[in-house]
Parts: C-alpha cells; sequence; structure tokens
C-alpha cells in the first residue's frame, strides 16, 4: 500500500488539475497566464520571496532544534512540500521529519517535537493573519463554530508540542522552546509567500495590495491544513476565489488568477523538491557516491616498529580449486623484502581435493563447514591473516589466473609506510589473455566504481590480487557473502585508508569455471554497494596492532561436507 500512495496521489492530482482547466474560463486563464509570462523578472522576484519564505523557516527551525544543519532543514521541508503536492491528506508532512532521521543522525523524538512545535506556530500564524487580514473570508468558508474547533485544535498541538520539548530539553536534548525571534521568522515566512499571488493577481489586472495577499495566502493555507486531493488542488482554489471576490474581483478572472498561482507554487514544489531529495548529500534515498570529504588516513604503524620476523601474510580463499591450488601455492616466494610469508588457503565448503592438495604444496589450510561465498571467505581469510600478527596481508586468488610472482611489487608500497590498501591492476599490467565479454565488463564494472569511489586512479575495480597493511586487513568489513571485491575498497577509503595501485601480470584461467554470472552478480552486487555507502562509518582506531612475531598457524582442518552451496564455480574474474 505505502508504494501505491505516490501513484494514487498523482493520478488524483492529474485528474483535479484537467477538472481544473476544464471548468475555467479558457480566455480568462489564458489572458492571465500571458500576462504572468510577459513579465518573467516579476515572477522570478516573486518566486524569490516564495523560496526565502522557505530560508525563513528553516532558520527557525534550526534554531529550535540546534543539531540540524541549514541544508538538510532545507532539503527536508522541501521534501514534504513536494509530498504534500503527490500524496492525499497531506502525507507529506511525515516526510519533513523522515528526511531528516534518513539524512542525519539526529535522534527521533527532538525531531518529531521540534516538528510539532513549529508547525503548530505555523497554523497559529495562518489563522492569526487570516483573522486580521480577511475576517469576512473566514466567515464564508466555514461556519464561526469551525474556526473555533480549529483554533482549539490548533492552541492544544502548539501546547503538545512545547510540553514535550520541554520533558525532551529536562531529559538533556539539544532543543530550544520558539521565542520571539522564531515566531516572528514563522510570521514573515507568510508574509513572503504572499508576493506569489500579489504578483499573478497584479499583473493580471487586480492590484490586491500587500493586505489583501496575505488575506488570500492565510485563508487558503488554513484551508488547505485539512485538503484531501495531493496539492490542496480544488481546496486552494475554492478559498482563493472566494477571498479574491470578497476583495472585488470578478469570478472568472478570481479563479484563473487562483488556478495560475497555484500551479506556479505547485511547478516550484515538484521542481526544487525533487532537487531536494538528492541535495545535499546523503540523499532522501541514501548515498549513491563516497562523500567528497573522508576522514583522515589512521596512523600506519611505523615501519620500524613492525618486528623483523613479523611475516607477509597471502591467503587464497579458494572452491573446488583442486587443478590449481597447489601449483599457485607453490609459486608463492618463501620470503618478500626478507620478512617470511606465510601461505594461508581458506576452503570455502569444497567437496573435491582443494584442501588436502593446498595442505600438500605447504599451505595452512581453514575449511569452511559449507560453501558461503567468495565475500565470506576473503572476511575469513582476513580474519586469519590478522590473527598472526603480520607486517602485510596479501590476498590472491587460488585460480591461477595472478603471478604470485609479483607478490614484492604489490605488498612493497605497504611496507614502506606508502598505502594501506594497494589493488593489483591488470589493466596498467599485462594481460596474456582475458575474454573480450569480461575486459567489457571489467571495463564498466570498473568505470562505475570510479564514480561512485570519486577515484580518477582507480583502473581496476575487480582484480584478485591485493595488499593490505595490519591496520587496513583489521578494519576491513564485508557487507555480504556473495563477493567482495567493490565493497572492500568502498568500504576502506570511505574509513580514510590510503589507497594505490601497482601494475600486475594476468592470465586467463584454462581450467575450471568462474562463479560469476553477470545477472545474478549485478544482482548481488548492486545492492551490496548501496549498503556499503549508507551504512553508519565509525571513525577508525588510530592505534597500531601491536607487533609481535607470528603465531603458530593450526594444523590443516580436513574439509566437510558443504550444505546448500552458494556458488557452482570457482573463484575468479
Amino acid at each position: 500500500m505505502r508504494r501505491l500512495r505516490p501513484v494514487i496521489g498523482t493520478a488524483v492530482l492529474a485528474v483535479a488539475v484537467v477538472y481544473l482547466v476544464r471548468v475555467a474560463d479558457p480566455a480568462q486563464l489564458g489572458a492571465v497566464v500571458g500576462a504572468v509570462l510577459a513579465d518573467p523578472a516579476g515572477l522570478l522576484l516573486a518566486l524569490g520571496c516564495y523560496a526565502a519564505a522557505f530560508g525563513l523557516r528553516t532558520a527557525a527551525w534550526c534554531r529550535v532544534l540546534p543539531g540540524l544543519t541549514p541544508g538538510q532543514g532545507w532539503a527536508a521541508l522541501h521534501v514534504s512540500l513536494l509530498g504534500n503536492h503527490v500524496l492525499p491528506l497531506r502525507l507529506g508532512e511525515v516526510l519533513r521529519v523522515t528526511s531528516v532521521l534518513r539524512r542525519t543522525g539526529l535522534a527521533a523524538r527532538p525531531v518529531i517535537a521540534s516538528t510539532v512545535t513549529l508547525r503548530g506556530a505555523d497554523l497559529v500564524a495562518v489563522l492569526g493573519l487570516a483573522l486580521l487580514a480577511a475576517p469576512a473570508a473566514l466567515a464564508a468558508a466555514a461556519p464561526a463554530w469551525a474556526w473555533v474547533l480549529a483554533g482549539m485544535l490548533v492552541a492544544g498541538l502548539c501546547a503538545a508540542g512545547a510540553a514535550w520539548s520541554v520533558r525532551l530539553r529536562r531529559a538533556g536534548a539539544g532543543l530550544r522552546l520558539p521565542g520571539p525571534g522564531v515566531l516572528a521568522a514563522v510570521v514573515a515566512a507568510w508574509l513572503a509567500e504572499a508576493a506569489v499571488v500579489h504578483e499573478i493577481a497584479g499583473v493580471a489586472g487586480f492590484d490586491l495590495g500587500f493586505g489583501g495577499a496575505v488575506a488570500v495566502t492565510a485563508v487558503t493555507i488554513a484551508v488547505q491544513a485539512v485538503a484531501v486531493t495531493p496539492g490542496g488542488f480544488g481546496t486552494y482554489e475554492a478559498a482563493a476565489t472566494a477571498v479574491l471576490v470578497g476583495l472585488g474581483v470578478p469570478a472568472g478572472p478570481a479563479f484563473a488568477v487562483a488556478l495560475t498561482t497555484h500551479a506556479v507554487k505547485t511547478a516550484y514544489a515538484l521542481t526544487v523538491g525533487l532537487v531536494a531529495l538528492a541535495v545535499p548529500a546523503p540523499g532522501y534515498f541514501g548515498r549513491f557516491r563516497l562523500p567528497r570529504t573522508l576522514p583522515p588516513r589512521p596512523a600506519p604503524l611505523p615501519v620500524a616498529a613492525v618486528a623483523a620476523v613479523a611475516p607477509v601474510v597471502a591467503f587464497l580463499p579458494a572452491h573446488q580449486e583442486e587443478a590449481t591450488v597447489g601449483a599457485v601455492v607453490g609459486r608463492v616466494p618463501a620470503t618478500v623484502a626478507g620478512r617470511p610469508v606465510v601461505t594461508l588457503v581458506v576452503d570455502d565448503g569444497s567437496t573435491d581435493a582443494t584442501a588436502a592438495r593446498a595442505a600438500a604444496a605447504g599451505a595452512h589450510v581453514v575449511s569452511l563447514p559449507r560453501n558461503r561465498g567468495l565475500g565470506a571467505a576473503v572476511r575469513h581469510g582476513l580474519a586469519e591473516a590478522c590473527a598472526l600478527r603480520p607486517a602485510a596481508v596479501v590476498y590472491v586468488d587460488a585460480d591461477g589466473e595472478y603471478f604470485p610472482e609479483d607478490m614484492a611489487t604489490l605488498v612493497a608500497p605497504v611496507l614502506a609506510g606508502d598505502a594501506d590498501y594497494v589493488v593489483g591492476s591488470r589493466f596498467t599490467g599485462d594481460i596474456e589473455r582475458m575474454l573480450a565479454r569480461r575486459r567489457l565488463g571489467n571495463r564498466v564494472l570498473t568505470a562505475v566504481l570510479r564514480w561512485i569511489a570519486r577515484r580518477r586512479d582507480l583502473t581496476d575495480g575487480q582484480s584478485g590480487y591485493r595488499a593490505f597493511s595490519p591496520a587496513a586487513a583489521a578494519a576491513a568489513e564485508i557487507v555480504h557473502d556473495y563477493n567482495y571485491a567493490q565493497v572492500l575498497t568502498l568500504d576502506l577509503l570511505g574509513k580514510g585508508f590510503a589507497y594505490a595501485e601497482v601494475p600486475i601480470r594476468y592470465r586467463f584461467r584454462t581450467t575450471g569455471t568462474s562463479f560469476v554470472r553477470l545477472g545474478r552478480y549485478l544482482r548481488k552486487v548492486v545492492p551490496a554497494v548501496y549498503r556499503e555507502l549508507n551504512a553508519p562509518v565509525p571513525p577508525p582506531s588510530s592505534a597500531a596492532p601491536r607487533p609481535a612475531a607470528p603465531a603458530a598457524p593450526t594444523a590443516p582442518a580436513a574439509p566437510t561436507a558443504p550444505t546448500a552451496p552458494r556458488a557452482n564455480g570457482t573463484y575468479g574474474k
């Protein structure tokens, strides 16, 4: 039902607009619209006043709720305005709260309490202005008892909001009660909004005077508080026409002025509201790119503090790789930059001889009880590597596509302290063979990741050869089990770790089949990237891991039969 609300609201809005246009006198409506278009400077000035009204409301909200930034306050007001124009029953009011809660770290109760308090102040200002500027129009729009009841409800709303705010303040919430400055801003906002109808009526040949424009605005907004249709279409036109007629404007032109004024406001609401869904970041629907400003780089572990015997730990996730894992393990160098290399194979629930052949080649094998996916295997490998107190961690695919002999080049920036996260780039190195469709797919996915990460130096987003500093390996989080490539890069970049690439060699696998299938890959990876971009990121600890000699790895574990495998192919891209 929630997904149908915007559709239903838009449909009702379209029907209401069509109906109003059909009942309007085309000649009179055309004359008003033509007069407005003939004075673009006046229209822009009126829209500027309308925009200024929301600036005043934003300032008032930020004053009452100190933790709210002006940008997010402005966005929430316009998202709510947009919602009120596409949803029935003024359901857009809720969006002003949800926008703030989705896009900031503010607690729900202060946000709701401040919204209720200021909305009550809005209604008090509107009813007061309408009573002062157009008492006869109020009497014509509804019986006196209805306005008395409305006043009592508004007073109750204000009292409830103020009482709630007081309780929250006593509980330590950062809230302020509206003072004279806030109330003045609320009233001034409605006065500024009156410029729209003043301009449109004026160019149509009817000088309402500022008091008359305020009367039209105040009465229409007061009546719209109980509007049923999206944007209050119908309700707005009826109330505005009644007030305009009371001010001496003939009924036909009055309706044309009301309809044109409402159309201008609606155009503003839809245009600026759509912008406010995305600006400022994060947008209403979350982030789609890393922030422009990232946390500072976590303090790296000084090279001199790393024990001379601290190893470079190379781990290889493997699933059904009995044909290649032994040869790959055998090619891993015994030392890199004078440090011993410890080789770990994470057997992700293989049913063949992967674990046995890896152990026979000299690797320490950690067997997972079932096939959980490459992302889970990499997560497990990072944890196992960190337990050995390494000088650096290297990840390499077990399918033979990457050259273990390039490990010294890959890990050099980490050992030098120049980078925390190094990716071996096939596209700046030497590719002996890669299928055309895979080359294209890698290029496209890398271009997308480059845009998301805001890194022009990112040339290979799917490489299966990577190196990590101890701090980066310990801080790395992989949000899904299926894969790791994009989310790992975004996670570490988002935490401020220093990134680098080095050229590597690559050749396409000669045995086995990759688990990657484009449709499934995108269905799994795209939502995971979205979750990664919108996950709360705690500031990484600046404390470096304590250097120590590597612990003795555990004995190889025998593989157990997997249940419910998630990938049918071997790992590799």
